[in-house]
């Protein structure tokens, strides 16, 4: 597999994301709650005059929020909406050296659902996040 990754940090631990699902990574500016939404939904944002819904990856982790930082935003088109996913942090776009495999081993804390594979790539293994798990979040059956 040639593929793309962005390397993200999310609970200080490195995982990736399939790039050619990836629009932008933003800093969301202004962020509005939603009264009695999921924990993991962080809130809704404007980009472009669209709404963007941000998803706490953290919080679909199984984590708490952290309110201190500023986190980056992974823009994905999921079912024809826009959604935002909350890293710590966007690194870079490194090449995959294989293909995604079964996790040999339980990776802990929410990632097993999560990141159900794994990818090797020019930075070693990674976790391979799963788009549709995170935006569904940890009480998903």
């Amino acid at each position: 597999m040639n593929a793309a990754l962005l390397v993200v940090e999310v609970a200080g631990r490195r995982a990736a994301l399939p790039a050619e699902r990836i629009h932008s990574v933003i800093e969301p500016a202004s962020v509005v709650p939603v009264p009695r939404g999921p924990r993991h939904l962080a809130g809704l944002a404007a980009l472009r005059s669209r709404p963007l819904t941000l998803i706490d990856c953290r919080s679909a982790l199984g984590f708490e929020p952290e309110e201190a930082r500023a986190p980056r935003a992974v823009v994905v088109d999921h079912d024809g909406h826009l959604y935002g996913l909350l890293v710590d942090l966007a690194d870079e776009i490194i090449a995959a050296t294989g293909s995604p495999e079964p996790l040999a081993a339980d990776p802990g804390h929410g990632w097993r659902r999560m990141a159900p594979t794994m990818i090797e790539s020019a930075n070693g293994p990674l976790l391979l996040l799963d788009i549709a798990a995170l935006i569904s979040g940890p009480d998903a059956a």
